[in-house]
């Protein structure tokens, strides 16, 4: 004897919408009179040049003519506040201070000349095997990664499906990007991270998606973080 199944009365069950990715803007800090001279870490009083405060403005000029921005964070040292501090301001934002984005620690090697450095046995594992390098009473290049990795989680869970810039200093940057890209940390030297520039990373419940690298120039307004 045939049975006739009933029609089941639950509503159909409608597709979730992806939650948005979280826009993360990684500003470094503009130029300084040691930039390219020295490694000046986390000294403090170390100011943005004229050409410093230029490149800020222009930054600022460029990240003013997106559509949104939730909230701006910088490292705690004079030249990074000195940068984020226009581009906050051109969208009526205050800079939130955030130690997750401080420079690496150079520990003994603060301050010291760069082309001094480089003539150090120690330079070619900085540059070929950083994962494995320690600065001298410093940080590593891995407990700095993971600083700065642990920093954009945080910000980017308080900020779901918003836009963030961060503005931090060369090696962190690096380094995050290195994370987003899913490349060794002993690679992240590749990465070229120049004063002021912008680079763009979509975090979503899935992988980072870098949009763009070391951007100094043109619109931004095409950014997506979908």
């Amino acid at each position: 004897m045939a049975t006739t199944r009933r029609a089941s009365t639950r509503p159909p069950t409608r597709p979730t919408k992806p939650e948005a990715p979280t826009l993360v803007l990684f500003v470094r800090h503009g130029q300084t009179a040691t930039t390219g001279k020295h490694l000046p870490g986390r000294a403090p009083g170390l100011h943005l040049s004229d050409v410093g405060h230029e490149q800020a403005a222009v930054a600022a000029g460029r990240l003013a003519e997106l559509s949104r921005l939730d909230a701006v964070y910088s490292s705690p040292l004079e030249r990074a506040r000195e940068t984020a501090t226009p581009i906050a301001a051109a969208r009526k934002q205050k800079v939130t201070i955030d130690r997750g984005l401080l420079e690496c620690d150079f520990g003994e090697w603060t301050g010291a000349e760069l082309k001094k450095l480089m003539k150090l046995p120690e330079w070619r594992t900085v540059q070929g095997y950083p994962s494995g390098f320690r600065f001298p009473g410093g940080e590593s290049f891995l407990e700095m990664q993971d600083r700065i990795v642990g920093a954009v989680q945080r910000l980017v869970e308080r900020h779901r499906g918003g836009v963030v810039v961060c503005v931090s200093h060369a090696d962190p940057i690096k380094a995050a990007v290195a994370q987003a890209l899913g490349t060794h940390l002993d690679l992240f030297q590749r990465i070229v991270i120049s004063t002021c520039s912008v680079t763009a990373v979509a975090y979503g419940r899935g992988t980072p998606a870098v949009l763009t690298v070391n951007s100094t120039g043109g619109s931004l307004t095409e950014l997506k973080a979908s």
